[in-house]
């Protein structure tokens, strides 16, 4: 039996939350528990979050990106999926996942992925909801948006300290995880002619992720995600492009 723990994230957007829920309840392959990371916002309103009758840890420091991913390490069921809060994912995603690893590419698979060019995160290309839709399943350097994974594959993310707590999670997971595991990292197939395997929903992700308070919009995060992808491959990192 496919035990999953799915880890929903809150920091600006509680808003998405309860839609996020019912779209993670409402999936063909049902989860064993739902829990939240909650980023209490260090300005403006704060949200109860106990009326969405899943766990929540509640953090008065925000720990960005990391923080999500800490947590999953509590989880005791065989896999684990994480989700960014802009994120609504197909009725099939858990089985297109589950599908995917049992067709032979177990690994870290995600919605949207991406495929390193050169010895920095720019210039890339997107593969996934946001970018090239395949019925194949591709490798990739690393995934976003939403994650799934054998829960042991996390502990791979430890074993070395970040280049920066501030950025670059997806960087980081997919990059430790092939180094000290080899653990390859996958989009599963987006048809574009059936969304309902998607890890994300293309027009709700164009918006809920494109509004005020998108961090993209606050930071340019690129010459940070150059620097982190530079210092990973001198530590070792491989790209796909360049496995043999």
């Amino acid at each position: 039996m496919n035990t999953i723990t799915v880890i929903l994230n809150c920091y600006k957007r509680p808003e998405h939350l309860q839609e996020q829920i019912q779209a993670v309840r409402d999936q063909t392959v049902v989860p064993t528990d739902i829990w939240i990371w909650y980023n209490k916002p260090e300005d403006g309103e704060q949200y109860d979050l106990s009326a969405l009758g899943c766990k929540v840890v509640s953090s008065n420091h925000n720990f960005k990106f990391h923080g999500r991913f800490a947590f999953g390490l509590l989880a005791q069921t065989e896999y684990v999926a994480f989700f960014d809060d802009d994120t609504i994912p197909g009725p099939e995603w858990f089985r297109n996942c589950l599908d995917t690893i049992e067709g032979g590419y177990d690994g870290i698979l995600g919605t949207t992925g991406i495929y390193l060019q050169s010895g920095l995160y720019n210039p890339h290309s997107k593969i996934g909801w946001n970018g090239v839709n395949s019925k194949d399943t591709i490798e990739v350097d690393l995934v976003g948006h939403a994650w799934f994974m054998k829960k042991d594959y996390l502990r791979y993310m430890w074993y070395e300290e970040p280049v920066t707590w501030d950025n670059g999670e997806d960087i980081q997971l997919s990059y430790l995880a092939y180094k000290h595991g080899r653990v390859k990292t996958y989009v599963p197939p987006h048809p574009s002619d059936d969304q309902s395997g998607w890890g994300s929903q293309y027009k709700k992700g164009a918006e809920y992720g494109n509004d005020k308070v998108a961090s993209h919009k606050k930071a340019n995060h690129s010459p940070l995600r150059d620097k982190i992808v530079a210092s990973n491959i001198k530590n070792g990192y491989i790209t796909v492009k360049n496995r043999s």
